[in-house]
């Protein structure tokens, strides 16, 4: 998400998440940002064709542009639980692929499409995407790449900067299961999450530990905004965020997923991660320490590997198997998970990932049996429709 702070409450307003029953309960709202490519269904290759779909009136589920013209993100309104998550994405999938059919273009939402990073798609039209165009050049002009984003409620924003540190060890787990970008520019990267790769490069991307208040936070934030280091706090693009407008944590360094059943899954395990550490602190344990360079070396072996070989454990400075650190984050989240009613779920969805592979691994598959990218492509495109038609 390049554009604004907190997009995931487009249809909501502010004040839903100061309902008096959810203030001081961590995890009572949830809700998912999702982006997509805009595609040529023929050929495969990216289309600047974002303006185009922004036209098509599409009722409650109204998309937003992104930074390029080829990008397009949609966001649930404030949700409750994983069926409600479940449900509004399938109607936001619903409603824009409808849109994109219209004018004989496709979506599709991974880390990158294998046409990311050929060309330049050009930013949309507005004014803050132009500027960060000029400042940033080359940088903007090859992200071609989509991410997908879960905001948990966490009330307390002192809470929430804790928090945000409690749980960066933990997300390059997340991001290994959601892996959905080993091609860019027509190339095998030997990644699974190449966006992370490219992603990596902005000057407040990656991990980020250690801040003792909200305060501290936000004068870092202002900071950087005031020597043009970024122009703006929705320019924040840590693994996870504090919002800037929404008593809520992101969660921000997955890929963009294609199954719905992903979505879902990596939707329950991180609000049961964002509970599980905001209980831990509020018991008084002590702080996860982790050197940040060590942290920064965890996000690089899951954007390498996935769920191949090795992880890396941050805090204990190991490589474990990948298997192995999945299931220290199932048991690790275990009673938060056993708390929002989201174990059955989880478990079952997390089997059939496992079973089938990440999307990384489908799309290797699909161009190893004819080495055709477009192949890709249509296996993306199918996959983000996936659910939907039938639903």
């Amino acid at each position: 998400m390049i554009g604004d702070t907190a997009k995931v409450t487009r249809s909501a307003s502010a004040e839903e998440y100061h309902n008096p029953a959810d203030d001081k309960i961590v995890g009572a709202t949830i809700g998912v940002e999702e982006e997509f490519h805009v595609l040529d269904p023929k050929s495969g290759e990216l289309v600047p064709e974002a303006l185009t779909l922004l036209a098509t009136p599409s009722g409650d589920h109204e998309p937003e542009a992104e930074l390029l013209r080829s990008a397009i993100e949609t966001a649930t309104p404030v949700c409750r639980s994983l069926t409600e998550v479940r449900g509004e994405v399938v109607a936001a999938r619903r409603a824009l692929i409808k849109a994109a059919a219209e004018h004989d273009v496709a979506v599709a939402t991974a880390g990158t499409v294998p046409d990311s990073g050929l060309r330049s798609m050009g930013v949309f039209p507005k004014e803050r995407y132009r500027q960060m165009a000029a400042e940033y050049q080359q940088l903007v002009r090859e992200q071609a790449v989509c991410a997908f984003q879960v905001q948990v409620g966490v009330p307390n924003r002192d809470l929430a900067v804790a928090v945000v540190s409690q749980i960066q060890p933990w997300l390059p787990v997340l991001l290994a299961l959601s892996a959905s970008s080993p091609f860019f520019s027509n190339t095998d990267t030997g990644y699974a999450s190449y966006r992370t790769i490219v992603w990596s490069r902005w000057p407040t991307a990656g991990p980020v530990h250690g801040f003792r208040s909200a305060d501290e936070y936000d004068r870092t934030v202002a900071t950087l905004v005031d020597s043009g280091i970024i122009s703006d706090p929705g320019m924040v693009y840590f693994d996870a965020r504090p919002s800037a407008r929404y008593p809520t944590v992101e969660l921000r360094i997955t890929d963009g997923c294609p199954r719905v059943d992903d979505v879902v899954l990596l939707t329950g395990l991180g609000r049961a991660l964002v509970v599980t550490a905001a209980n831990e602190i509020e018991r008084g344990a002590v702080p996860i320490s982790a050197r940040p360079e060590l942290l920064r070396a965890a996000d690089w072996r899951a954007a390498r590997s996935g769920l191949h070989g090795e992880l890396f454990d941050p805090v204990v400075g190991t490589a474990v198997p990948a298997s192995d650190a999945v299931r220290a984050l199932v048991e690790y989240v275990g009673p938060a998970l056993d708390a929002n009613g989201d174990t059955d779920e989880v478990r079952m969805l997390l089997a059939d990932l496992l079973a089938r592979g990440t999307s990384a691994d489908r799309q290797r598959e699909a161009l190893g049996r004819r080495g055709t990218f477009s192949d890709v492509a249509n296996l993306l495109i199918e996959e983000t429709r996936g659910g939907v038609d039938e639903s």
